[in-house]
């Protein structure tokens, strides 16, 4: 489960966590835009100490707006991951990620899930993020990433 683009660190960080097992990737994204609040996120980027990037919440797309960005970054992704050597399929979420999580997890047998996201402070402080909650509904072990940087 991811809420960007992976980046080419995250592409080697994943695909080598199993040394040569062969792994299939089964990857959903849901755009950033859709998963928290701007004042959310606009607290995350301040604990960060990235006050511009805080300024510029509000122009972060939304809803509609950000699928298009969203199909890019799984695009960007699992070519990414095939490019590694690994088998890769993916799609967009645009509500309940944690329920189609559990669905991906059941239809595929899936052996474990990985999170791979940015911090967010609020949301982990109070166990409200992607990993804490998926670890109490998908039934399989849940790894929490942090994303490498552009």
């Amino acid at each position: 489960m991811i809420e960007k683009a992976l980046t080419s660190a995250d592409v080697e960080f994943v695909t080598t966590l199993h040394g040569d097992e062969p792994v299939t990737f089964h990857v959903l994204l849901q755009p950033r835009g859709d998963q928290a609040d701007r004042l959310l996120r606009a607290i995350d980027d301040v604990a960060l100490g990235e006050l511009d990037e805080a300024a510029r919440e509000g122009e972060t797309p939304e809803g509609k707006d950000a699928a298009a960005l969203g199909e890019q970054a799984l695009r960007v992704s699992l070519t990414a991951l095939r490019a590694a050597g690994c088998e890769a399929q993916g799609r967009l979420i645009q509500d309940h990620p944690l329920d189609a999580l559990q669905a991906l997890v059941d239809d595929v047998g899936a052996d474990e899930v990985i999170v791979l996201t940015d911090p967010h402070y609020v949301e982990e402080f109070f166990h409200r993020d992607w990993a804490s909650r998926a670890r109490h509904k998908v039934g399989v072990p849940v790894l929490k990433l942090f994303s490498h940087s552009e």
